[in-house]
């Protein structure tokens, strides 16, 4: 059962969740740790609510081109699956709650967005652009958690940030269907490093060595992925899921080093877990 949940909540990106809570909250100055674990909580929940849910909107897709997930390989049926992308929801949103009528607000905005992408991303053609909203909305849920709030300055990372998960939500789109592979979408991943360099709140000095490693990891995701190979793709694809914590690294380069080695780690736990449990 651990294993079926493991898949259907795509747990190998959780370390991008928590790059995520933890950038935001630095830049919204940050708070005590205790409300930090619980951001990072409810939005745990939320996210794996997200896909265990895709899955039972995707049920009939699935049966046609994905017949290995957990629904249509008969490990589970589609009703406990509701059940439990529900539940998840529900107590996702209450956690965050917990932290104040902000949080509560932004969280519940977020939860109807991945509701609203989970049954529609199949149908339209914006749906790397809800998917992307998804992320900002995390973004925004952690800055008003935390004690400075919101700031001009999140506002932009967030928007780098949603941007290029939205680049790679146009890429991770082939990886069901057929057709030629747009390189547009390289322009939206390349979001960050350009939000960081014109932000003004870091140095060149500061912001080289996380720029270098997160253009060049990009670089080779790519690679990869525009290979069009059967593997390329989603090996492509993955990388890029487990490089919004190199996004998020890039958005608190001013941070020091001691902070570096956290999001450093939290990038290597997102690849050993994708060894596991697929990242898609």
């Amino acid at each position: 059962m651990i294993r079926i949940f493991s898949v259907l909540g795509r747990i190998s990106n959780w370390p991008t969740v928590w790059s995520n809570c933890l950038a935001a909250w630095l830049l919204g100055g940050g708070g005590s740790p205790g409300r930090l674990a619980v951001l990072c909580l409810g939005a745990t929940l939320l996210y794996t609510s997200g896909p265990v849910l895709n899955d039972a909107f995707d049920t009939e897709f699935d049966r046609a081109h994905r017949p290995e997930r957990p629904i249509p390989s008969g490990k589970i049926s589609r009703r406990r699956v509701w059940i439990l992308g529900s539940a998840l929801l529900g107590f996702g949103w209450l956690v965050i709650a917990s932290l104040g009528m902000a949080p509560a607000l932004v969280a519940l905005g977020l939860a109807a967005l991945i509701v609203l992408y989970d049954a529609v991303h199949k149908r339209t053609v914006l749906a790397p652009a809800l998917m992307g909203g998804c992320r900002f909305l995390l973004y925004i849920v952690a800055v008003v958690a935390a004690q400075g709030g919101l700031n001009s300055l999140v506002l932009w990372r967030a928007l780098a940030l949603s941007l290029y998960v939205a680049g790679l939500s146009c890429l991770a789109r082939r990886e069901s269907s057929t057709g030629a592979i747009q390189r547009w979408p390289a322009g939206l991943l390349l979001a960050p490093g350009l939000v960081a360099l014109l932000a003004g709140d870091v140095t060149l000095a500061t912001l080289w060595i996380p720029g270098v490693i997160f253009a060049a990891w990009v670089g080779w995701c790519l690679g990869q992925t525009w290979a069009g190979s059967r593997r390329g793709i989603p090996r492509g694809v993955a990388g890029l899921l487990a490089g919004i914590v190199l996004v998020d690294w890039l958005a608190v380069a001013v941070a020091g080093p001691r902070m570096a080695f956290l999001f450093a780690g939290l990038f290597v736990l997102a690849k050993v877990l994708q060894r596991v449990v697929p990242a898609t």
